[in-house]
């Protein structure tokens, strides 16, 4: 892929992304010209095309950090910065979101009432132990079991890309593989 090519893909995604951190459109234009430039830079190394996506909003979301920590907003410490972002959703986990309620709904019965009670419901899993007449223990395994069991239908579907700590940063459907969402 060409810098033209990529840039005409990911320049709207990646704006969105931006302006979702930072308020001023200007500090967005500024930072989107930085990750258009480390990207025209950086280009060649590149050798996997399907880990574009994935490393320009890598890209951006490092600008962001050091937008920050320029401005003296930020902790200097790493994981004090993942705690201030982690308390707000990104736009992949709200898209991701919007396709958990067919997911569920494409799972056994069973798995997939346990997973609206406590998953979507909330409902604390020592009361569906208790409700439901099973051991904590036995629950505690059927949960994990069942997020398993949905995990793997949304890999079915989707190529994810995941940062250091494990948590979805991007994703990528996978064309006519998936039913349920």
């Amino acid at each position: 892929m060409t810098i033209e090519q990529i840039w005409q893909e990911y320049q709207t995604a990646l704006k969105a992304f931006l302006h979702s951190k930072i308020s001023n459109p200007d500090d967005v234009d500024d930072l989107l010209q930085d990750v258009l430039i480390k990207t025209f830079n950086n280009l060649s190394t590149i050798k996997d095309t399907q880990s574009i996506k994935a490393w320009l909003f890598q890209v951006a979301n490092n600008g962001i950090i050091d937008f920050y920590r320029a401005q003296g907003k930020l902790p200097t410490q790493e994981s004090d910065f993942n705690t201030v972002f982690d308390e707000s959703e990104s736009s992949v986990q709200i898209s991701l979101a919007q396709c958990i309620e067919p997911f569920i709904n494409a799972l056994p019965a069973e798995n997939a009432e346990l997973l609206r009670a406590i998953d979507i419901n909330g409902k604390a899993q020592k009361q569906y132990a208790l409700d439901n007449g099973i051991s904590y223990s036995t629950l505690k395994s059927r949960v994990q079991v069942s997020r398993g069991k949905l995990k793997g239908l949304f890999e079915e579907c989707c190529h994810f890309s995941l940062d250091k700590h494990g948590n979805i940063i991007d994703f990528d459907s996978k064309k006519g593989q998936c039913n349920h969402c």
